[in-house]
């Protein structure tokens, strides 16, 4: 009976993992982006324009998803050259000794009807933290080009730059310690 018991287990786990589905984000149509206050009095954003995540999960729901991402520093654009040469100095993110940020969830958990908490660790100018965001899933279609399944969801969240080392130099007054995480995505499935 032991026996039996434990082949049974090992059919259903190698049945969810069979199951599991790979979806790819469809960088054409995905925007990452962020939003901080400048002097206290203006919402200036910026994206990530080289980018790359991935998404699984075995239920259409998405509520046994994981997802990865990650975005190269270097691809900050606030449509700013200037600027944006200044984010990738030492002064902000070190793009020179820190190229990349990522995020690896280590929860997806549904709280509503297509609302998710997601946890995970967020890893930017060499600190890793956890943070939660918050993602809506906007449901599933077929893309009338390639033919592939794709599924869309909106995120955002919250983090502070001073908790990643990021621009420690720079008073909240001149640009808020709370940056807004913004993201717009569509995965295709595998």
């Amino acid at each position: 009976m032991k026996k039996a018991t434990i082949i049974a287990a090992l059919l259903i786990s190698s049945a969810a993992t069979t199951f599991a589905q790979t979806w790819n984000v469809d960088k054409a149509h995905s925007r990452i982006g962020f939003n901080v206050t400048h002097l206290s009095v203006a919402d200036l954003g910026g994206t990530f324009n080289s980018i790359d995540a991935k998404i699984t999960s075995a239920k259409p729901d998405f509520s046994d998803a994981a997802v990865e991402f990650s975005a190269d520093i270097n691809s900050i654009n606030t449509d700013n050259e200037q600027r944006d040469k200044h984010l990738q100095t030492a002064d902000f993110f070190d793009a020179e000794k820190f190229p990349k940020l990522t995020f690896k969830s280590t929860s997806w958990k549904k709280v509503a009807d297509k609302k998710y908490k997601v946890a995970g660790d967020l890893t930017l100018h060499g600190v890793t933290k956890p943070v939660v965001l918050d993602v809506v899933f906007n449901g599933t279609s077929t893309n009338p080009m390639s033919k592939k399944t794709i599924a869309g969801f909106n995120i955002t969240g919250k983090v502070k730059r001073s908790e990643f080392g990021v621009a420690p130099s720079m008073p909240a007054a001149m640009l808020s310690d709370e940056v807004t995480l913004l993201a717009s995505t569509e995965f295709a499935k595998d």
